[in-house]
């Protein structure tokens, strides 16, 4: 579904990453893991586009997408639940969700708004409601559901429950849990080790701009000092 090799990127006359390589194939639900200002946030904008690579190479369902546009990009079927949401806030729930809507790969079964509502039904009592006034935990569900209703194949959550309520973030993880079982691919940034251990088939960890871990969820506990140095979690 994925595939990163050697990804180089930066901003300005500032290089934010050196060596990264990592791979989602279908259906899996992989983490990506590190302090921050390691390049999480920077991978994630260089495989949507957002940033131009300086080197490496990345593919996306067998395509090149090194240095494509960002709606090149998401038309491909890659959708992108950002960091800090980035929600519509002038535009109610419903006007959310319906306005980058799409099934451009012609999915059988597409996301729609009942669907939607159906994973979230907070959202469906707020489907009137401006989003930028809504709480950051109800703001986080309507990111996630915005990005589905594009039918992604590949699904990215960038912090996924950061800075959530307990129960929010429970609910956040119940629906990725979810989604997963359904066969969505997922490439997901977190610091909650404890559930992605138990959710994802394979880990990746950024150091200043390099994966210097890989491995599964048995691996984590394996070197789990190791990955406590790196994550310090």
């Amino acid at each position: 579904m994925l595939t990163v090799d050697g990804l180089q990127a930066g901003y300005g006359h500032a290089q934010v990453l050196f060596d990264v390589s990592l791979q989602v194939n279908d259906g899996e639900l992989v983490t990506l893991m590190g302090r921050n200002g390691m390049g999480k946030t920077t991978t994630v904008r260089s495989i949507m586009g957002l940033l131009g690579p300086r080197g490496g190479r990345i593919f996306f369902d067998g395509k090149d997408i090194h240095g494509a546009a960002p709606e090149r990009v998401a038309r491909l079927g890659a959708g992108l639940v950002p960091e800090g949401r980035q929600v519509f806030p002038t535009l109610t729930v419903r006007e959310n969700l319906v306005a980058t809507a799409a099934n451009r790969l012609n999915r059988p079964d597409p996301w729609t708004l009942d669907k939607v509502y159906a994973l979230f039904p907070r959202m469906k009592e707020r489907a009137g409601q401006m989003a930028g006034t809504l709480s950051g935990g109800e703001q986080q569900m309507l990111a996630v559901g915005r990005a589905l209703m594009t039918n992604p194949k590949l699904l990215i959550l960038d912090e996924a429950t950061e800075g959530l309520a307990p129960v929010i973030r429970a609910e956040i993880w119940h629906v990725i849990e979810q989604l997963k079982a359904q066969g969505q691919s997922i490439l997901l940034i977190d610091k909650n080790i404890a559930v992605l251990k138990r959710l994802a088939d394979r880990h990746y960890i950024l150091e200043k701009g390099n994966v210097v871990w890989s491995g599964s969820g048995a691996d984590l506990d394996h070197d789990s000092e190791q990955v406590h140095a790196y994550v310090g979690v």
